[in-house]
């Protein structure tokens, strides 16, 4: 992942649960929405399978990482199906340790002030605040009252109607995934609403100040 590109474009996309035969139309569709990033969590079935497939296909066009890394042998797993970030929901030190030290962007989860101060201490990219539909986002704005420096990344609640406000509170960048990903338009592989879908978040987010 290039993370100076990340922040020129904000925006993560979320793939959980998802199956082989629909990752090169999903993989298409989220390229011409426009969308640069997104990660595949390694709770889904044969996730480094998909992790590669979706590498391959999409040939370089798009940055794909991996979510739900809960161990360094599922991060091992990830890195070796060619994932270059690599997203947490939790913070496992171990994990943050090595991709910090090996220049991996990585984004544990974190919710408490003490979480997120201890989440960005081991090296994180960007902590990820989750849920951050909860408490909205105001709550990024309290948060980075004391802690100005510390990058957050809103995961939960990001919608049209939310995602300019978690920037507007201090948010760096943003996720989301079934609100877009719904499952019954992959199920009906109606990629097109998915599409559009993402278009629209890229065009909401580009009309904040």
């Amino acid at each position: 992942m290039d993370v100076h590109g990340f922040k020129e474009l904000p925006l993560l996309g979320i793939l959980r649960g998802i199956e082989a035969d629909v990752i090169e139309p999903l993989a298409e569709a989220v390229i011409s929405s426009g969308l640069i990033n997104i990660e595949i969590t390694m709770n889904t079935y044969s996730a480094p399978d998909l992790i590669r497939q979706m590498v391959r296909c999409s040939a370089g066009r798009l940055t794909v990482g991996a979510g739900t890394v809960l161990s360094m042998e599922g991060l091992n797993s990830a890195l070796d199906a060619g994932a270059t970030f690599i997203v947490l929901p939790v913070l496992i030190p171990d994990v943050v340790e090595y991709c910090a030290k090996s220049s991996i962007p990585v984004f544990p989860g974190a919710f408490t002030p003490q979480e997120i101060y201890n989440a960005w201490n081991a090296g994180a990219t960007m902590v990820k605040v989750f849920p951050s539909g909860f408490p909205g986002p105001e709550y990024f704005k309290e948060i980075k009252g004391p802690f100005n420096d510390i990058e957050l990344l809103a995961c939960g609640g990001v919608s049209e109607d939310t995602i300019n406000a978690f920037f507007e509170n201090g948010a760096s960048a943003v996720a989301f995934g079934g609100s877009i990903f719904k499952k019954q338009w992959i199920r009906d592989h109606d990629f097109e609403k998915i599409r559009e879908g993402i278009s629209s978040l890229i065009s909401v987010m580009g009309q904040r100040e």
